[in-house]
């Protein structure tokens, strides 16, 4: 199967199923369900390219784990939000777009056009040849563990936060979150330099940089940190701001103190 055409399907794939999400969104007034089926559809990707791809069968097993485990854990910490009450980001757009569905339709459809481009990475390591495999494949491992392992921890960390009613209105510092205000975004962005390490040799090696060039792009600054800090500035107010004073952003730093103790 050509590239073309197995970008193609992820593309026809991806927009069915959130047609179906945007469907059960009208119904239930939460569009929570836009990032699992995000998740479940890139995961399913990774699994298709491995599953078609033409290059040495070990390339595309850990092309298949790596990627499809990668994707199912996140998938599975989106559905879990899926029944709670609608995420802040998204009910102020249900506010905002005054609940206009047409909106919120072509909101779902761009999920479902980003699921391709997410996808080029996989589609490339799928085509990764014999030569010189296992040393690559090797490192590939090694930044998935510490990627998928750190973003595991974040959001864990931010579940049991979350869950405790005396943090409610609060900001949480715990663990990685006293060092970056989105660790959870900083290690899905490391994630996707598995795969360029995995592709190496590929034909298309270099198109594997689309990865985590634009996931840092979109969570630095379209979709991620900036609806995320709006809407913590929005509940949280001044406790939210004294964190912005002395927490990294994205990269992992020690905290700064803060301006009243210097």
């Amino acid at each position: 199967m050509s590239t073309t055409t197995l970008l193609l399907a992820i593309w026809i794939g991806a927009t069915l199923a959130q047609t179906a999400a945007w469907a059960w969104q009208r119904r239930a007034a939460n569009a929570n369900i836009v990032d699992a089926v995000w998740s479940s559809t890139v995961a399913a990707s990774a699994l298709l390219a491995a599953a078609v791809g033409d290059g040495a069968v070990q390339a595309r097993i850990a092309l298949a784990v790596l990627g499809g485990a990668w994707g199912l854990r996140l998938a599975r910490h989106l559905w879990a939000r899926v029944g709670e009450a609608e995420d802040g980001r998204y009910r102020y757009l249900r506010d905002h777009w005054q609940g206009h569905q047409g909106k919120f339709f072509v909101f779902f459809q761009a999920q479902a056009l980003l699921a391709p481009l997410f996808a080029l990475p996989f589609v490339v390591a799928a085509d990764s040849p014999q030569t010189t495999l296992w040393p690559w494949i090797a490192l590939a491992v090694a930044i998935w563990a510490i990627a998928v392992a750190g973003e595991t921890v974040a959001d864990r960390q931010l579940t049991r936060f979350r869950a405790d009613p005396g943090n409610r209105g609060g900001v949480c510092r715990d663990g990685l979150w006293r060092y970056s205000r989105h660790p959870n975004y900083f290690f899905e962005w490391l994630h996707w330099f598995a795969y360029v390490a995995l592709a190496v040799g590929a034909p298309l090696w270099w198109l594997t940089w689309a990865g985590p060039v634009v996931m840092y792009v979109f969570l630095r600054y379209l979709s991620g940190v900036p609806w995320t800090e709006r809407q913590s500035l929005r509940s949280r107010g001044e406790a939210y701001r004294d964190y912005q004073r002395t927490t990294s952003m994205f990269f992992p730093w020690p905290p700064r103190r803060k301006e009243s103790a210097r």
